[in-house]
């Protein structure tokens, strides 16, 4: 493989590169608390909410949550919303 070849393909994968958000990012996007938002994950918590989107886990301290899986979230909300208005 040329090298010009790969870097081309280098570019082109780093394009694909989902974004990933820290809980603090989570917690800004969503306005839930952090607190909230891990309840939210824990299946065995009152608040679990198997819609949520689930975490990554990058290393043994470190989580975070793909954009993409948040944004579709929120837009669920919103559009239920609306569903949910147009009933009434």
């Amino acid at each position: 493989m040329d090298n010009k070849y790969a870097k081309q393909l280098t570019i082109e994968l780093c394009n694909h590169i989902p974004q990933l958000l820290s809980v603090k990012d989570v917690a800004n996007y969503t306005s839930l608390s952090r607190s909230t938002i891990y309840e939210m994950i824990d299946e065995r918590s009152d608040r679990y909410d198997p819609t949520f989107p689930r975490k990554v886990q990058l290393t043994k301290v470190r989580v975070v949550w793909v954009a993409s899986e948040l944004a579709e979230w929120i837009n669920t909300k919103i559009s239920s919303r609306l569903i949910n208005d147009n009933i009434k």
